[in-house]
């Protein structure tokens, strides 16, 4: 079987579309599947290696709260001449990307299957472009054999495809993120080190977050603030910070993603305050995984995948920071609490393992074809 992985979104910055791919890349490529990934290319100068085809053109749109990509192929024959090379039995589409998705599915005579990652009806551009969702449809009824949701909240918007569907959620690369991985010396002491990783935009919230630890850090003088991530909000937080004289506030910028591990294992808490938007909470996993506690808002994605576990309790009202600061409090409070919730972090992420997750796409694709 030959399998294509496509992205419409830049490979060029971290994201978890991107983690999603590559680390399913890299559990199909231990099968022995043969498996290469197309994303369009936003810079002259990336390589990602041979198992990157770059195909068409990515542009950076900030739209609503968040960022995205127009993506765009200016030369169609390029991927009539990259298909008919790489003769894919299956074309992965890794949610939709205009016009790029047209443009490929005109030239697709392979199987083609859709992951859809993205929570629209948690999001203001369905609110404000009320017609995507028709366009969406008609989409995926032209063209695509089978559609996954990484939960299920992804499969609403398609209510008119009347082929399979199936709910496979994100993966966890266990040998990445684990307990045992190495903490950053620099911020190794006797503080308590809450973490923030993500874009610095609307969406993620982190202006709640700053809210509930300048209320702690009046309270507790052993707590420390890392952030680590970019984007448009990053000089207005700041800003608060130095404003509202916040001491033990640590602005990372934004890290390759293979150092986001050590910031993991270097956290006593990990804070998620993202208030829309969210299908799914890959960086809830993560944390997990390394065995940290959780706190976050309860925002569509985060109480649909915490829904009934330990977890969920630790998930607040979108906004109220008040909230936000107890749940955090209480395990400032209790090392014990820290540990217990870690401990269960730890053996709910082993569910989401990428070996368990890829032999379910694999499936997915026999069943479609």
């Amino acid at each position: 079987m030959r399998v294509g992985l496509i992205s419409f979104h830049s490979f060029l910055r971290p994201g978890g579309v991107k983690r999603h791919i590559l680390s399913l890349n890299k559990e199909f490529k231990k099968r022995g599947v043969y498996s290469k990934i197309i994303a369009p290319r936003r810079s002259l100068n990336e390589n990602y290696g041979k198992d990157v085809i770059l195909l068409g053109t990515s542009f950076p749109l900030s739209i609503w709260g968040t960022e995205t990509d127009f993506c765009v192929n200016f030369n169609e024959l390029a991927i009539k001449k990259t298909l008919e090379k790489e003769k894919f039995d299956i074309l992965h589409f890794h949610n939709l990307g205009f016009p790029s998705t047209l443009q490929i599915l005109r030239n697709s005579s392979s199987t083609n299957i859709l992951t859809f990652h993205a929570n629209l009806d948690g999001s203001k551009l369905l609110k404000r472009v009320p017609q995507l969702k028709y366009f969406l449809n008609k989409t995926v009824q032209w063209k695509i054999d089978g559609v996954i949701g990484v939960a299920p909240l992804n499969l609403k918007v398609f209510t008119d495809f009347k082929g399979p569907k199936a709910i496979i959620p994100n993966g966890i690369d266990l040998e990445e993120f684990n307990p045992g991985i190495l903490r950053i010396k620099k911020f190794c002491d006797e503080k308590l080190n809450i973490l923030f990783l993500g874009r610095l935009e609307e969406r993620k919230g982190l202006i709640y977050l700053l809210k509930a630890y300048e209320i702690l850090a009046k309270k507790y003088d052993n707590l420390r603030l890392i952030i680590v991530g970019s984007g448009e909000l990053e000089k207005e937080c700041q800003d608060w910070v130095e404003k509202h004289q916040l001491k033990e506030v640590y602005f990372e910028g934004e890290k390759p993603e293979q150092e986001a591990p050590k910031y993991f294992a270097t956290a006593d808490i990990f804070v998620s305050p993202a208030i829309f938007g969210e299908s799914f909470g890959l960086v809830l996993i993560e944390a997990m995984a390394t065995g940290k506690p959780i706190v976050g808002f309860a925002n569509q994605g985060y109480k649909e995948f915490l829904k009934n576990k330990k977890g969920e309790s630790f998930l607040v009202k979108p906004k109220n920071y008040m909230a936000l600061t107890q749940k955090i409090e209480s395990l400032v409070k209790s090392k014990a609490l820290r540990e217990k919730m870690g401990d269960w972090g730890i053996n709910e992420a082993k569910k989401y393992s990428w070996s368990k997750i890829a032999n379910q796409v694999l499936d997915f694709y026999k069943k479609c074809r």
